[in-house]
C-alpha cells in the first residue's frame, strides 16, 4: 500500500523534527494525489496520523502546509477535509498549467547547449518509460512516467517561482488524472507530443518549445474537462 511504503521510508530517516514534518507532508500529499484520501474525505488529525502510522505533531504541521497548497481545508472542531474539485476548477488549473509549462519549455530551450541536452535526455527517458508502460497496458506506470516528464520540465527550467506555482496546480491536476485514468482513451498521443517538445528543446528552438508544450496541455484540458462533465462527475 502506498501509505505503508511511505511510512517505512519515513521511519528510516533520522528522528529530527524537520525531517518528520517533511515526511508527513510528503506522505499525506502523495496519499491525496493518489486518492488514498479521496476528495471529500473528512477525518481528525489523529485519525489521519494513525492511518499514516505517524505521530500527530508532524501531521498537524503537514496539514497546515497542505492547506496553503489548496489540497485540504481545516474545519473548526470537525477535523480536516480533502478539498474536492469541480470541473470548472480543473479547467482553471489547466489554464495555469498551460501558461507555466509553455514558459518552462521556452526557458529550457534557451539553456546552454550542454545543460539543455542533459534535460532533453531526462525528458526522453521519462517518455520512453511511458511508451513501455503503454505497451504493457500499465496505466499506473504510464501516469507515473508522465508525471515525471512534466515535473522535470518545470523543475529544470531554472525559474524557482514557476516551480513553486507548478507544484500546487500539478498536484491538483494529478488527482483528476488518476480518477479518470480508466475512463479516457488510451493516451498514445502524449508520447508523440512529448517527443515534439523534447526535439524543440534539444534544438534550442524556444518559440517552438513554447508552442508545443502549450498545445500539448491544451489538448489534455480539452479531453479531460468534457469527459468529467459527460460522465456526471461533479466533484473529484
Amino acid at each position: 500500500m502506498l501509505v505503508d511504503k511511505l511510512h517505512v521510508r519515513a521511519k528510516q530517516e533520522p528522528e529530527r523534527k524537520p525531517s518528520l514534518v517533511e515526511d508527513a507532508y510528503r506522505a499525506l500529499k502523495d496519499a491525496i494525489r493518489n486518492n488514498v484520501f479521496p476528495p471529500g474525505y473528512q477525518g481528525s488529525e489523529q485519525e489521519i496520523a494513525l492511518r499514516l502510522g505517524m505521530s500527530r505533531t508532524p501531521v498537524h504541521e503537514a496539514i497546515i502546509r497542505l492547506q496553503e497548497d489548496g489540497l485540504v481545508r481545516v474545519l473548526s472542531k470537525r477535523g480536516v477535509t480533502v478539498c474536492p474539485l469541480a470541473p470548472e476548477d480543473i479547467r482553471e488549473i489547466y489554464e495555469v498549467i498551460i501558461a507555466i509549462e509553455a514558459m518552462a519549455a521556452e526557458l529550457l530551450a534557451a539553456l546552454p547547449d550542454g545543460e539543455r541536452h542533459l534535460v532533453a535526455d531526462e525528458l526522453e527517458e521519462a517518455t520512453s518509460d511511458m511508451d513501455r508502460a503503454l505497451r504493457d497496458d500499465d496505466l499506473l506506470a504510464w501516469a507515473a512516467a508522465d508525471d515525471l516528464f512534466h515535473r522535470t520540465l518545470v523543475e529544470r527550467c531554472g525559474n524557482s517561482r514557476i516551480r513553486r506555482i507548478a507544484q500546487t496546480v500539478t498536484d491538483q491536476a494529478h488527482r483528476a488524472r488518476m480518477l479518470t485514468l480508466k475512463l479516457r482513451s488510451k493516451p498514445t498521443g502524449s508520447i508523440a507530443a512529448h517527443r515534439d517538445i523534447i526535439a524543440a528543446i534539444r534544438k534550442g528552438k524556444a518559440a517552438e518549445a513554447h508552442q508545443q508544450a502549450r498545445q500539448h496541455r491544451i489538448g489534455a484540458r480539452d479531453e479531460l474537462v468534457p469527459l468529467i462533465v459527460s460522465v456526471g462527475i461533479k466533484h473529484l
